[in-house]
């Protein structure tokens, strides 16, 4: 079963004949339409030259299209029953390996993909990015399982920038608080996070009819692209602890709900210009960022 992207019929009897069913503890939803799989690596952007990482491989629905484009792909899934259909799936592309195992990765083994495409088994949370990713400006391109698509993402943004452009499916309300603007119901800790690191916006929606099994939450595509290196971790850091003590009563004002973060929280919001009768979800980036700044200078003065 090489050489074509996958349906419904050929996914489900790859799984009947591994006797593998989908598991929710995975959040393993795999997409069976190739136009959906086509439509994303177009959105993706990526073609002859460019290198692509995708997590959660799974049977390689996605992976055929990435390939597809010319692009060289390391694709990366967790499930052990998985990887043996992944790599028969793909094994038409030349230079496919063997199927490079997490251990493989941390003894840095596993560099730059032999030929169009290779195979790692690996679980995207704890596996080392250095040692998979050699050099810069990689697109990471993938199906994300709904219970770590956030984290994942936030992992990649403070902890790998070699990946520079993101390309993700996830569920609906994840994407859309990853790419919120201030003023709306989605923006939160989240959001601001992403911001100190990228731009990121919503690519379009996936309806649950291209997926097997069918989930019972809508999807939808949100584009990331990292900025150049800018701010200080140490201003990022402070940031993120001025967010989260904010977002976490997100209906109080700033005066009330940045009271245990701040030593006098009505000069610091002042001096950075802030009213502090505003509340978390009204603040930008550049407020947060001025924010975070003053209260730093404040610390140092103490």
């Amino acid at each position: 079963m090489t050489g074509k992207l996958l349906t419904l019929p050929a996914v489900k009897e790859l799984l009947a004949r591994a006797g593998a069913a989908p598991r929710r503890s995975l959040g393993q939803n795999f997409v069976v339409d190739p136009n959906t799989v086509r439509r994303i690596a177009r959105l993706a952007g990526v073609g002859a030259g460019d290198r692509v990482v995708e997590i959660g491989a799974g049977l390689g629905s996605l992976t055929l299209a990435l390939a597809e484009t010319g692009a060289e792909v390391v694709a990366v899934e967790t499930d052990g029953r998985l990887v043996p259909l992944l790599q028969e799936v793909t094994s038409h592309l030349a230079g496919a390996t063997a199927g490079t195992t997490a251990t493989e990765v941390a003894d840095g083994k596993a560099g730059d993909p032999i030929g169009p495409l290779s195979v790692v088994h690996a679980d995207a949370r704890r596996m080392d990015w250095g040692a998979l990713l050699c050099g810069t400006g990689w697109h990471l391109v993938a199906n994300l399982p709904y219970n770590i698509a956030t984290s994942l993402v936030l992992t990649v943004l403070d902890d790998v920038p070699a990946v520079t452009q993101m390309l993700v499916m996830c569920q609906k309300e994840a994407a859309q608080r990853l790419a919120a603007a201030p003023g709306g119901g989605t923006y939160g800790a989240v959001s601001v996070r992403v911001a100190t690191h990228a731009d990121a916006e919503l690519a379009g929606a996936v309806p649950a009819t291209v997926f097997y099994p069918r989930p019972d939450v809508e999807s939808a595509l949100v584009r990331i692209t990292r900025r150049a290196p800018g701010m200080k971790p140490v201003l990022r850091s402070e940031i993120d602890r001025l967010v989260g003590t904010a977002f976490a009563h997100r209906r109080q004002m700033l005066r009330r709900t940045l009271r245990s973060a701040l030593d006098d929280v009505d000069a610091t919001l002042a001096s950075a210009g802030i009213d502090p009768t505003d509340r978390p979800e009204q603040l930008g980036l550049a407020q947060w960022t001025r924010l975070a700044e003053v209260s730093l200078v404040a610390q140092t003065q103490g």
